[in-house]
């Protein structure tokens, strides 16, 4: 049975893990509100873009760019974002389970398979696996800027370029709310059209100065900026998942103080029991020896 000293030292320790984690849930909450603002001014630039470049490979011939061909192959590169921590719920675990499983239906059908990683958590798993790496980004995340996606999109954009992928996916948590996040896995390249509606035929621009000029700056940025949103939508959802997980920590720690309270409270009434009751019983061996 543990002792008042044991029960007393876990208690110490239980209030000194519940102090780290609310100072990790404020930490994050202050983070999640910055990241939360950036993803909020950047959605509605990307989800235009989104449109506007789905609107350009509906009418522009499919072989004036390399980002706009279909390709027969079987070669898939998937891009799995997760975090550099951990600490934070199921937001890394959620990720690399739903890649596994993406991974397995791919290898299902033989594809050939590539992955880039980003993320110390999907570097770090990825490693013990046997899985070909194509790139690994990590430790960025606390200066998460524009030019990582574009450093990542470059990378891409090469790869399908130079015939050495036929189909790019991005896997990455999108973030909902403080408290949800949704796995998702989208088709990055080749840039797929918008839908045709029924008798409607669709007609090409016109380009200024030329449609090469154009497409070869718009494409490529196209792809930065989809990588750019995945990384921001990533970081506030960890952010709020490190918040839950912390909230939670801290109120599972203040449970646990309660019932080891309780557990000090009644073996210091035991023990204090026992001593009244060995006074007592010296006191009566004491009278009946006289």
């Amino acid at each position: 049975m543990a002792t008042l000293q044991d029960i007393r030292r876990r208690i110490r320790s239980v209030q000194s893990t519940q102090k780290i984690t609310r100072a990790m849930k404020l930490v994050a909450a202050a983070k999640l509100r910055r990241a939360q603002e950036r993803i909020l001014a950047a959605r509605p630039y990307s989800n235009k873009m989104d449109a506007v470049l789905a609107s350009l490979a509906l009418r522009a011939d499919r072989s004036a760019h390399p980002l706009l061909v279909h390709r027969a192959g079987n070669r898939k590169v998937l891009v799995v974002i997760a975090a550099d921590r951990g600490l934070c719920g199921a937001f890394n675990s959620n990720i690399l389970r739903c890649s596994l499983e993406w991974l397995r239906q791919q290898g299902e059908a033989e594809v050939a398979l590539t992955l880039v990683v980003v993320g110390r958590k999907t570097s770090d798993f990825y490693r013990r696996r046997p899985v070909t790496v194509r790139a690994a980004y990590v430790n960025f995340f606390d200066r998460l800027a524009y030019e990582h996606g574009a450093e990542i999109g470059q990378e891409l954009v090469r790869a399908y370029a130079e015939d050495s992928a036929d189909e790019v996916h991005l896997c990455y948590n999108e973030f909902k709310s403080a408290v949800t996040q949704r796995v998702t896995v989208v088709k990055l390249l080749p840039i797929e059209p918008l839908p045709v509606p029924e008798g409607e035929v669709p007609v090409d621009f016109l380009y200024e100065p030329s449609a090469a000029v154009i497409l070869n700056r718009l494409l490529p940025k196209h792809i930065e900026v989809q990588i750019y949103r995945a990384l921001l939508e990533s970081l506030a959802a960890e952010y709020g998942a490190r918040m839950t997980a912390m909230d939670n920590a801290t109120r599972n720690a203040g449970e646990m103080i309660e019932v080891l309270t309780i557990s000090f409270n009644k073996a210091r009434q035991e023990r204090i029991t026992k001593e009244l009751l060995e006074v007592v019983a010296g006191a009566e061996a004491l009278r009946a020896s006289r």
